[in-house]
């Protein structure tokens, strides 16, 4: 059980009338700070994947953030706050870039940075690393929509295809056909550069 979801059932444990509003209020903050802690990083790496801007993403997740708040008197009910939590965040910035109709690219190797491992590498080495990872998300980006949507949530935060269909309210077997799409057009990008190298 992860802590926030111990905190979430000790909180509805004494949540009763019994409990003075400032003991819940303090459970309240105390859970929601709980779910800062052990999630903010997902939901920058899933809100920057789409919106390819660190100032972006970090308001993504503030926004997410805020709505979970708003709707704290619900946190117990919630079977599993990862994929809630992504679910929020994936929804703001598909809004987000449906607003701005337009999908602002950066190459920023600082940023690109920010999300691969770097203990034990050498210069060089995290430098390729960096220059790798930037051509397999320029790759990604090619692919269609739903497929890059599919693959980024299965390949990059993990979900399974059940996780992935409630999430973006699609059946499981959509889910597994866009992901088996998407791989095999990610293996004709990738043998396609190896070719021309």
């Amino acid at each position: 059980m992860s802590t926030s979801q111990v905190l979430f059932a000790g909180w509805m444990k004494t949540a009763p009338s019994a409990v003075h509003d400032e003991e819940r209020q303090h459970a309240e903050e105390a859970a929601l700070a709980a779910l800062v802690d052990q999630y903010s990083s997902t939901l920058y790496r899933v809100a920057f994947s789409v919106l390819r801007n660190a100032a972006d993403a970090e308001d993504a997740v503030q926004e997410a953030f805020l709505r979970v708040l708003r709707h704290r008197h619900t946190l117990g009910e919630v079977r599993d706050h990862r994929v809630w939590l992504i679910r929020i965040v994936w929804n703001i910035v598909l809004d987000r870039k449906r607003r701005a109709k337009t999908r602002p690219e950066t190459d920023d190797i600082e940023e690109l940075a920010r999300v691969l491992p770097a203990e034990g590498l050498t210069a060089e080495e995290r430098a390729s690393a960096v220059q790798h990872h930037a051509q397999v998300l320029a790759y990604v980006d090619q692919l269609p929509t739903k497929e890059r949507e599919v693959l980024y949530l299965s390949a990059f935060e993990e979900l399974n295809s059940v996780e992935i269909a409630a999430m973006l309210g699609v059946t499981e077997s959509t889910v597994r056909s866009r992901l088996f799409r998407a791989r095999n057009l990610m293996a004709g990008l990738l043998s396609h550069s190896r070719s021309w190298k």
